[in-house]
């Protein structure tokens, strides 16, 4: 490991791996996995994701304006299709390291909340990781899981992957 190792670089990383594990979950799963719940009136899979989407972004628009995208008009309901819900999670994924990463270079808390900017990246990656469950939970009850072969790839191997040196 390289001592001149930027410890913010680092942090950015592990938000875009959180991100690329959920869109890997996104994309291994059936297209039909989208209407999954995990018990009757619980949301269904396309809703937690429009959800977490949601919330990337209206806490953008509260902590840190001048990154905010368009926040989506409904929270826990918008497109349904995959690669839709790809394209807003990889946007709003961009936008909170763009705004996190500004914020810590220019020595600024978010507007709001939390004692550093980091720690907003930590609370999306904690709540993002509560919905990551109930997806997979949803998806076995609906009789659609991930398989094992699919999921270790596209989760645990991108945590534990190493860069080139």
């Amino acid at each position: 490991m390289k001592s001149s190792a930027n410890l913010l670089d680092v942090v950015i990383e592990a938000w875009e791996r959180s991100n690329r594990i959920l869109v890997n979950l996104l994309r291994a799963m059936e297209e039909s996995g989208l209407a999954a719940r995990a018990t009757d009136g619980s949301p269904t899979v396309a809703a937690m994701l429009h959800h977490m989407h949601h919330e990337r972004m209206i806490s953008l628009a509260e902590e840190a304006p001048e990154f905010a995208g368009a926040v989506p008009p409904r929270e826990w309901e918008g497109e349904d299709s995959v690669e839709a819900i790809v394209a807003k999670l990889d946007e709003s994924a961009v936008l909170v390291a763009r705004a996190v990463r500004a914020r810590v270079e220019a020595d600024r808390p978010l507007d709001r909340s939390y004692d550093h900017p980091i720690l907003f990246l930590q609370l999306l990656a904690f709540h993002e990781a509560y919905h990551h469950g109930q997806i997979k939970l949803a998806l076995k009850a609906h009789g659609c899981p991930v398989p094992d072969e699919a999921a270790g790839p596209g989760t645990w191997d991108v945590w534990r992957r190493r860069k080139p040196a």
